[in-house]
């Protein structure tokens, strides 16, 4: 399977029409200026330069959340500037991320005269009232609207959500999430919401109007939702923002980051989450009190079955008395595992 490689190129809020209460883009990205098409050019350039892999996959992305509502010169020239690598040959496809309300006839006509392959909408939420609260712009109606006409012109659709946005509880984020797949995304990111500075949501939060989520209630929540979205072979492309010089550790020097639910392996946290509970599930089928309990997993994995820190690992031993023992088969499909019973209190008495 060929490698797959992503240059981003940011246009933060270039043409975004609101200011949504949680959004800083030129700090999420470190991105300051305006693009131009000359800056998008040796961007890419950089990129090909460092990528040694002749069999790659390489995608240019525009990214920033609001592509499609920049001045339609200013698309067409970094849209242009993606394509000649295309014609070229040394880049497979373009992909963009938009607003939902940014998507007409026109401008998917657009996008497929430039070859643009995927089209990622932020969503947030499925709950009007959320979007209104976060000062989104626009409705649940024209998600709904948006996605259909991008499956209908032969574009892979992606879709991003938020968890804990204001007012947003645990049952609006699993309906955000039902109400996505129904829609049929190729693709899901999920992020927690973080209070980056600069924000009116820093000013709810230091005003004591917004309570950032816990980082245990963050992975819990997206742990469900990486199960919900999995079932329905729906491939989850990030949980968590990622991490920079400014998305990192609140108070570290450099870091926009003022509160939430911010850790630098939080992708991870949620997936060694899953693989505790898929442990402890088989464990409590067997009416035996089990000692010690052996996990063969694809060694891509292994980290995830021990835990960040092995947290897994003293879980098991601090909760159930059970010694986690890891056996790595790289013949085991990634994400699939076995798990054996391999010794019970019994068998430790005897002993």
């Amino acid at each position: 399977m060929k490698k797959q490689y992503i240059i981003p190129i940011f246009v933060p809020h270039l043409g975004c029409p609101n200011n949504c209460i949680f959004c800083n883009q030129k700090s999420i990205s470190g991105q300051k200026k305006k693009i131009t098409k000359e800056e998008a050019k040796k961007i890419i350039e950089e990129y090909l330069a460092s990528i040694k892999d002749e069999e790659a996959q390489i995608e240019i992305a525009f990214y920033g959340g609001s592509f499609t509502a920049i001045e339609t010169d200013l698309q067409e020239e970094l849209l242009e500037v993606a394509y000649e690598y295309i014609q070229e040959g040394k880049v497979e496809s373009i992909r963009i991320s938009t607003r939902p309300d940014c998507i007409d006839k026109d401008t998917l006509k657009r996008l497929k005269k430039y070859k643009v392959k995927t089209i990622e909408l932020g969503v947030q939420s499925a709950n009007d009232y959320i979007l209104k609260r976060t000062n989104r712009g626009h409705t649940f109606a024209d998600v709904k609207k948006a996605s259909r006409m991008i499956r209908w012109n032969g574009f892979k659709l992606g879709h991003q959500m938020m968890v804990g946005l204001p007012e947003s509880t645990r049952i609006d984020e699993m309906n955000t999430a039902k109400a996505l797949i129904k829609l049929k995304p190729k693709m899901i990111r999920i992020y927690p919401v973080l209070v980056i500075k600069n924000t009116p949501l820093e000013k709810e939060y230091q005003e004591g109007k917004y309570d950032a989520l816990p980082l245990v209630q963050a992975v819990e929540t997206c742990k469900e939702l990486v199960r919900m979205f999995a079932d329905k072979k729906i491939e989850i492309i990030r949980v968590g923002l990622q991490n920079t010089d400014e998305i990192a550790e609140p108070g570290k020097e450099a870091s926009e980051v003022v509160a939430g639910p911010y850790h630098p392996a939080f992708r991870q946290l949620v997936e060694s989450a899953m693989w505790y509970d898929a442990i402890v599930g088989k464990i409590k089928k067997l009416n035996v009190k089990v000692k010690e309990v052996e996990v063969t997993v694809n060694p891509m994995d292994a980290n995830n079955v021990i835990g960040h820190q092995k947290e897994n690992v003293m879980k098991l031993k601090d909760t159930y008395d059970v010694d986690l023992i890891l056996k790595q088969d790289e013949e085991m499909k990634q994400g699939k595992s076995k798990i054996e019973i391999t010794k019970t209190y019994n068998d430790f008495l005897e002993e």
